[in-house]
Parts: structure tokens; sequence; C-alpha cells
């Protein structure tokens, strides 16, 4: 009895084990079958990203090859921006491999306007160049390119175009602002217990010019200054602005003008002599100011702690952070204070503009106008043009925390235009040449002995008629 029930029991126990395995069985091959076409998906997927890759690499280099090969000439005046300038190019020539970028600096203690009539009249004319203001403009005219419907003229702030526009075109993007006037080393002021906040008039900066040469040895200082005398655009142009600017309201103004009075030559004297006077001279007699050039006075006296004072922009900064750069942290500017005119302010203007040649293809102007815009409208440029130029932006558009000068010297320019202590960079509008070949040549006569001030001022103003013809 107990076996005849266990059979049907077994028999039907296995009937079920058997149904259970084929109502499982198309599961599992559904499985089986779901992991094949996904991995056969994944593939498909790897196979078309790889197409797709392939693809844009294809047009990518149809793209390049289709670009036709361009070639960039600069010819800039710049010499503290070179190594700035060679880097942002080869990053645009990165981005853009069928442009080359050359780049060739003439400045510093060489003439650049003649430099640059030189290379013009060779033949090799550059694609990209330097103009200083309207003077430049005129004397450039058939050769500039019109910007005027290029993205950044609107961020442009205001008054930075004035200089190069004519008859409402603008033939020029400004490199940056620049300020200068008398840079000084803040430790050896604390140590002469001199408080340069204080200085605000010619007579506050001649006492402590007194006190500091009284305790040069202490000090252990060589001079109070260095004077370049051989940079005649540091005399004839930059020192002797400070009078024209108060003459003259505008660059413009003093283009226009077919004469000069110079009212205030006497107390222009005083702020060359002061320098002059007190100046480190390397035969110790006053005409050997005439062999002192820039990098003697930059590099070699300031910023080896050897003067504490000297006439400089704001473009001297990096010269000096290369050579000490815990020095270079500490310094400020002082005015350049024209007695009883103006004495508390700097000059603050737009050192140079860039220009492109009209001459050119229409591939290397283009290439040309979109390297300036990349350099100073994109996020890459931006960063460049504060941190690696270490430049003053002349556009709206470098709001951001990150884009804010860093040095000392930018920082003080900042600071006297924001309490309204500056005054404009007329030395722009100089007859052609004026400044440095006239006045500047002259005011090495004077310090060599040369030539007495009062004849020194009846030539400039007999020059400067006399170019006006």
């Amino acid at each position: 009895m107990k076996n005849n029930f266990l059979k049907p029991l077994a028999l039907l126990l296995t009937v079920m084990l058997m149904l259970s395995a084929c109502s499982k069985a198309p599961e599992d091959k559904k499985v089986i079958k779901d992991k094949g076409e996904t991995n056969q998906t994944e593939a498909n997927k790897d196979t078309d990203k790889k197409d797709t890759d392939k693809k844009d690499k294809d047009i990518k280099d149809k793209d390049i090859k289709e670009k036709p090969k361009v070639t960039v000439d600069i010819f800039q005046f710049k010499v503290e921006a070179k190594e700035a300038l060679d880097s942002a190019a080869q990053e645009y020539m990165k981005q853009n491999p069928n442009v080359t970028i050359n780049i060739k600096t003439v400045g510093g203690g060489d003439d650049y306007g003649a430099a640059l009539k030189t290379t013009f009249a060779s033949g090799k004319e550059p694609t990209i160049f330097n103009v200083g203001g309207l003077q430049d403009v005129f004397d450039w005219e058939e050769h500039l390119e019109d910007l005027s419907n290029e993205s950044w003229i609107n961020q442009a702030f205001s008054g930075t175009l004035d200089a190069v526009t004519v008859d409402g075109k603008v033939f020029g993007l400004p490199f940056n602002q620049e300020g200068y006037g008398l840079i000084y080393n803040k430790a050896i002021f604390d140590k002469a217990g001199i408080d340069p906040s204080s200085i605000k008039s010619f007579k506050a900066l001649e006492e402590a010019v007194k006190k500091l040469d009284s305790m040069k040895k202490e000090l252990e200082l060589k001079a109070v200054f260095a004077f370049p005398a051989k940079e005649t655009w540091v005399t004839g142009l930059h020192l002797a602005n400070v009078q024209f600017a108060n003459e003259f309201s505008s660059v413009n103004e003093a283009f226009n003008a077919k004469e000069i009075k110079m009212p205030y030559a006497d107390a222009w004297k005083k702020l060359l002599d002061i320098q002059s006077n007190y100046a480190y001279m390397p035969d110790g007699s006053k005409g050997s100011l005439n062999a002192v050039d820039y990098s003697t006075q930059v590099e070699e006296m300031f910023s080896l702690g050897r003067v504490a004072l000297i006439q400089q922009g704001n473009w001297a900064y990096g010269s000096i952070a290369g050579i000490d750069e815990e020095l270079a942290a500490n310094i400020g500017f002082l005015p350049l204070p024209l007695e009883g005119v103006l004495e508390d302010s700097i000059p603050v203007g737009i050192p140079m503009y860039w220009a492109v040649n009209n001459g050119k293809s229409d591939d290397e102007k283009v290439v040309a106008k979109d390297f300036l815009n990349w350099l100073y409208t994109s996020d890459e440029g931006k960063n460049r043009i504060i941190n690696d130029f270490n430049f003053i932006p002349a556009f709206k558009g470098y709001e951001g925390d990150s884009l804010q000068p860093k040095d000392p010297l930018a920082k003080d320019i900042l600071r006297y235009s924001n309490e309204g202590k500056t005054m404009p960079w007329v030395f722009m509008g100089y007859p052609s040449g004026w400044g440095m070949d006239k006045l500047g040549a002259d005011i090495q006569g004077y310090l060599s002995g040369d030539l007495k001030w009062d004849k020194l001022v009846e030539n400039a103003i007999a020059t400067w008629k006399e170019s006006r013809k």
C-alpha cells in the first residue's frame, strides 16, 4: 500500500520539475540573448566612436589643409614684453597650425621709429607694427589699415583711442595703460625715516633727497638717483612732458600747436637739476650722465639697491623683479612735482598702439587682426595680458579678481588714477623726432656744460616752430 502511494507521488514530482525547467528555459535563453545583444551594442558604440573621432580628425585635418598658410611679421618696440609676446604667439600658432608669426623687437636704447622706417624702406614691411599717436598716424597714414569695425573698439576705455582716430577712423589698438614717476625703494626710505606719503610737493621732495644724500654711507648708496641721460626718451619725452602737460590739456592740442611758449621752463629745470645733481656719475662729472642708459639705471643701480630713486615707469617692474623679487615687491611711485603748478601727480597714458599694414594680403590682415583680438579679448589672452605682460589694460572686461594688477607699480598707477592725480601724455603730439633728437640732445648738451639753459629753451621754441611749418 505504501509503495503504491509513493510511486504516483514520485511521478508527479518528476513531471512538476520538468515543467518548471521548461518554463525557465526561454528566460535563460532570453538572458543569454540579451547579453549577446548588449556586447554587440557596446562593440557597435566603440566602432561608431572611432568612426566619429576619425571623421572629426579628417575634418580638422582637411580644415587645416584648406586654410592657407599665412605668415605674419610683427615689428614691435617693447623690449620688456618680448618674452610674453613670444609665448603668446606660440600659443596662438598652436591653436592655428596654418599660421606662422615672426617677431622682431627693437627698443630700449635703440630708435624704434628710425628702425621702422629702415625696415619699410628695405621692402620687408611688417604686417603688425607700432605707432605712438597722432603724429605717427599722419606719418604712416598711407600704410595704416582702418580698424574701426573690430570687436574690441567698444571695449576700449574712453579717450584711449583719441590719439589714433582721424576723421572717425581708428588706426590703432592700445597696448596698455602706463604711468611713470619717481620709483622709490621703500626699504631705503624706511631706514632713512622718510615717509613717502608726505612727498606731495617739490619742496618735500628736495628735503627728502638732501636727507638721503647725507645718509649715503649709512644707507650704502652710491647716489640718490640714477639718471639715464643717454636715453633721450627719458629726458626729451617723459621728463619734458611734465611741463608740456601743463601747457597743453591734451595730446590733440599739442599736436595742433604751431608753437610752444614753455611758461614753466624754470620749474621744469628744477626737476631736471635735482635728478642730475644728486645722480650717480660714472666718472664723477655731470657730463658722464650722458653715458648712463636704461640698463645701468634700472638693473645695475636701482635693482641692486645702489640708488634710492629713479625716474621710470611701471614697465621697469619686470626688470627689477628679475634681479631682486623682494626689492621689487617693495617699491612705489612718488609724483613728479612741477613746483607751483602741479605737484602731486604722475603722467599716465597709452605708450604705443598696434597697427596693421594695409598693404599686406587679405589673409595676412585677417590673421593679424584676429591675433590682436585674441590677445586682448579672449580668456586666454586676458590672463596673459595681466600675468605675463604685467599690463594695465586699456579695455573693459578685466573686472575679475584674477585679472587685477599684482605688482606694486601698477597698483600705484591705479591709485593715482582713482584719486584724479594724473596728467596726460602730450609728448605723443610732439613734432616727429623733436623730443628725442632736438630737445633730448640739447638736454645732453646742458648736462655736459656745452649749452646754457636759456639757449636750450630758445632752441626748443625755435625747433618746434620750424618742425610745424
